[in-house]
């Protein structure tokens, strides 16, 4: 069994659930050299062994281990009805780890056993809100998730044009800038691009209205309030317009919701509310590179107005995400200041310093969070956002 032994450490620190960069995976940032101009890039792999049934279990683990037939594929199998079948348990399930640094014994066993139930629905060791059940489902529909390495998984549904060729598509180039972005820092950032699916709407309700809601619950959980992706897929509807505000970050509600934030005794107590969601609108984010051409050639170091569009896009929705997992004026005074936008308002020097797309003074230039390493008046977004955040259940009335 290849227990994943590329982690960057010394020997004896290391066990099979310590590679930062996850399973089958190697990062060139792994050397905290994640600003420094050396070519890092990431490398993808896997490692196979005889295995004659195509099941993704070797012969001699299915001979020797599972007493299992290793002629006859088990491909979903799941004897213990526990949510995860038998190849994605052998897959995670194993663990190797020296004993002792001098003379390199090893300890090594299995870490779950696929014919005994075991509470995988609770099981998330990467702290990423993604139990191992949303783990496996999200690996069934081709992501590369790993319980053990963090993971983002966000769904994106386009609006289509309007009649007058309103609206626009999220260019490609975007969801490449965003799995860089968080792929330095070993958060895997995947995205689901479902095309344009959503009618042509000229103008979407804020976040307060039901429009929204209505399209999370037709696009999103595709009319189905049980759906397995709530909680485990952020959702980014990319629109026209939403009251001309250019994105913003909001709650998706299921349940017993009467339209209305009336939250008491008597209105809208069998709701529940994820901060899981964000929007996009076109109409806004089109005109951008327009305001100041000279300066965001400059900022985006290209005049090619299509990779300028790219990491416009790609800012904003880091930004709207980062609201998600947890950065908000509130905890980040830099985060949102309405008052530093521009060089020639006096907060824009007081908070240059938060180099963030969290920060208005610098949205729309570059793809990336702080790390807090800028001086005075900075923050590190990279060391406090909380990735499971979204997935906690809210009600208002009960819960705050």
């Amino acid at each position: 069994h290849w227990y994943g032994d590329d982690a960057i450490q010394h020997y004896f620190d290391w066990d099979a659930r310590g590679d930062p960069s996850g399973y089958g995976r190697l990062n060139g940032c792994d050397d905290n050299s994640i600003y420094k101009q050396d070519i890092d890039c990431e490398l993808w792999f896997d490692i196979t062994q005889n295995d004659y049934d195509g099941d993704g279990i070797p012969y001699w683990t299915e001979v020797n281990v599972y007493g299992t037939d290793p002629e006859i594929c088990d491909l979903g199998r799941d004897d213990d009805n526990d949510g995860v079948p038998i190849e994605w348990e052998f897959k995670w399930g194993f663990y190797a780890r020296y004993s002792n640094q001098h003379n390199k014994k090893w300890i090594q066993g299995w870490i779950y056993d696929p014919f005994v139930w075991e509470d995988h629905s609770s099981f998330d060791f990467d702290e990423d809100g993604l139990d191992n059940v949303e783990e496996y489902k999200a690996s069934k529909e081709g992501f590369r998730t790993d319980p053990f390495r963090k993971d983002i998984l966000l769904e994106i549904d386009q609006m289509k044009l309007g009649p007058d060729g309103q609206g626009a598509e999220l260019p490609d180039l975007t969801k490449d800038l965003l799995w860089d972005a968080y792929g330095k820092h070993n958060i895997v950032f995947q995205i689901d691009d479902q095309g344009q699916t959503i009618p042509f709407d000229l103008n979407t309700s804020g976040w307060h209205g039901p429009e929204l809601q209505d399209i999370y619950f037709n696009y999103f959980l595709n009319g189905n309030e049980s759906y397995w992706r709530r909680g485990a897929f952020h959702y980014a509807p990319i629109i026209y317009r939403a009251d001309d505000h250019p994105g913003f970050m909001w709650r998706s509600i299921v349940g017993d919701w009467d339209g209305t934030w009336n939250f008491s005794e008597n209105n809208n107590q069998n709701v529940s509310i994820y901060g899981d969601c964000l929007q996009i609108s076109t109409r806004q984010h089109e005109k951008v590179q327009y305001l100041y051409p000279l300066f965001y050639k400059l900022a985006h170091k290209t005049c090619n107005r299509e990779q300028q569009r790219a990491i416009i896009y790609a800012t904003a929705i880091m930004h709207e995400t980062g609201h998600v997992l947890g950065i908000f004026h509130d905890n980040t005074p830099g985060c949102d200041n309405y008052t530093g936008k521009h060089p020639w308002q006096k907060d824009w020097w007081i908070w240059r310093n938060y180099k963030s797309c969290m920060n208005y003074g610098w949205m729309y230039q570059f793809v990336d969070y702080s790390d807090g390493s800028h001086g005075k008046n900075d923050f590190d977004d990279w060391s406090n956002i909380n990735l499971a955040l979204f997935q906690i259940e809210r009600n208002p009335y009960y819960k705050g």
